[in-house]
């Protein structure tokens, strides 16, 4: 009876042991799991960019460079690492000063973009017939869109994400949603606007779906040019026509440039005194065509489309 009680408690005590064992390796295995699983988390970003590319990234890319003004402006803020950036004439930020100068969209300088080799390049979707020249570079395209603010908005988030600086990007779009609405709200009486896009002997109307477009209807504007015809290769601008132009009578026009604001001014006004569809039209006759800041309407102006906003909204409350 003794050596039955013996053993009897022998076994009862490796049962024990061995349960307890196998609850601490299977706690340790589950808990190994969810580290695991919690670092591939952290370490896989997943996009989906303007042309709706799902992209996925191990971690955040080391270098990244644009051809866009407004996206460098992006990355700037969120304090990237930009391999390179767009070659312009105009004034840089001093701390953008030394960054490579990869050229344009329309012309881009692929031998520097090789020189630099970001990991990532972010480009317009018009960038897109060259987009297996930088894979077999081993460059990664993001595209983005600069149409509204809400695209704008899009590319925030979508770079924040990008750099793992989601709470940082979130924090600047809802503090330009906050201020559109506000200039929403107090936006004047409507105005009737032409937005002219272009240079000298080469001029457009901006359209509704492109970025001025959208500032002005959220300005208080009434764009004239809503119905004319958008080009075939430039969807958000159409060509001009005399007739709509002087039925709609603009009380303002607005001039969009690249660059020469001076220049580009004296030239349309000199075509406009040779042509009589301008000679009677409000805004020529009560000396209202103005000049956009090219930084903030020539191109995609970033976390400083509030600025663009509030210089056109202030434009247009001078007018009546």
């Amino acid at each position: 009876m003794r050596r039955f009680l013996i053993s009897f408690l022998l076994l009862m005590t490796f049962i024990l042991l061995t349960a307890c064992n196998g609850g601490e390796d299977n706690n340790k295995e589950s808990s190994e799991k969810r580290a695991t699983e919690e670092d591939e988390a952290m370490s896989n970003i997943e996009i989906t960019d303007a042309v709706g590319n799902k992209l996925a990234f191990d971690e955040s890319p080391g270098s990244i460079a644009t051809f866009d003004s407004g996206v460098l402006d992006i990355l700037h803020v969120l304090d990237a690492n930009i391999a390179g950036r767009p070659t312009s004439s105009g004034p840089v930020d001093e701390e953008l000063e030394g960054v490579t100068e990869i050229g344009n969209p329309h012309e881009p300088n692929f031998e520097k973009i090789a020189e630099v080799n970001p990991d990532v390049l972010i480009v317009s979707p018009s960038f897109r017939q060259y987009e297996d020249n930088l894979k077999d570079q081993g460059i990664e395209p993001v595209y983005t869109d600069a149409n509204s603010v809400e695209d704008i908005l899009d590319s925030i988030n979508l770079i924040g994400t990008l750099l793992n600086k989601e709470e940082k990007a979130k924090k600047i779009t809802t503090s330009i949603t906050n201020s559109v609405e506000e200039m929403e709200d107090s936006a004047g009486e409507e105005v009737n606007t032409l937005l002219v896009y272009g240079a000298p002997g080469t001029y457009l109307a901006a359209l509704p779906n492109s970025l001025s477009g959208d500032l002005l209807e959220k300005s208080g504007g009434v764009n004239i040019a809503a119905d004319f015809p958008e080009e075939e290769n430039y969807p958000q601008y159409a060509s001009f026509s005399s007739e709509k132009i002087i039925e709609a009578n603009p009380e303002v026009i607005m001039l969009i440039t690249h660059g020469d604001p001076d220049g580009v001014k004296e030239a349309f006004e000199e075509e406009m005194s040779e042509d009589a569809t301008w000679k009677n039209l409000d805004a020529v006759k009560n000396d209202q065509v103005i000049v956009l800041p090219s930084h903030l309407f020539g191109s995609n102006p970033g976390t400083k489309v509030t600025e663009a906003l509030e210089t056109m909204q202030g434009n247009l409350s001078e007018v009546k």
